[in-house]
């Protein structure tokens, strides 16, 4: 999508973000097994969020074997969150 443009490994006060879109205000976070315990995740998402990021969050398993729906919902967030280009 024309406009978005995401980096990697990107600090967001004291978090590093997988990837950001700062255009869209667009974190996405591709986790492991490592991520399903505890709520540092869940803390640190609402933090983003109260700064007006919107967090997706995928786990490897998805991101390897269902690329295509994982991009179809990340250019989804990107078409509402990005203003329309005329």
């Amino acid at each position: 999508m024309a406009g978005a443009h995401f980096r990697r490994q990107h600090p967001l006060g004291k978090y590093v973000a997988d990837f950001v879109c700062l255009e869209a205000l667009l974190v996405i976070e591709v986790d492991g097994g490592q991520h399903a315990e505890g709520d540092s995740d869940m803390r640190r998402a609402e933090w983003l969020e109260a700064l007006g990021f919107e967090v997706l969050r995928f786990w490897n398993n998805d991101v390897l074997l269902n690329t295509a729906g994982v991009c179809e919902t990340i250019l989804a967030a990107l078409q509402k969150r990005l203003p329309a280009k005329r």
